[in-house]
């Protein structure tokens, strides 16, 4: 039985799409949304540009909040916000939370190539230390 579940969501439609279907199959688990900024520290460049990091960071953890909040879902969900290659930090969270799956969102492609997975969610599969669900 899955106890808990990662899902890493990044703003898009494929990524709310894992979310969903997170909450459908998992309504017994303990769900933690990863945020993702991608790259090395952003605390320079937002500086440069006067904006305060510790301030984003806590907007992002309202974004993975309201989420859920706009869902029926009664059970446990945790937020977290992470800085890094998002393929990496998707692994190395599941690993430090010790979760059971994660679902991504596939990247979200039409014809031809639509049978390849997007870059970090094929990454993701292949590292991952837990089975990974991929939404389309």
């Amino acid at each position: 039985m899955t106890k808990s579940v990662l899902v890493p969501v990044d703003g898009s439609e494929q990524s709310e799409r894992a979310l969903d279907y997170a909450l459908e199959a998992f309504p017994d688990a303990s769900i933690t949304l990863l945020y993702v900024f991608e790259g090395g520290p952003p605390e320079i460049h937002l500086e440069q540009r006067g904006q305060d990091y510790d301030a984003l960071r806590e907007r992002r953890h309202g974004m993975l909040e309201r989420l859920v909040a706009d869902r029926p879902f009664e059970g446990d969900v945790d937020t977290a916000v992470r800085i890094g290659r998002p393929s990496r930090e998707i692994v190395a969270c599941a690993d430090d939370r010790a979760v059971d799956h994660i679902l991504v969102g596939s990247h979200g492609r039409d014809g031809a190539s639509r049978v390849l997975l997007g870059s970090v969610a094929e990454t993701v599969v292949r590292r991952a230390p837990v089975p990974v669900t991929v939404v389309r």
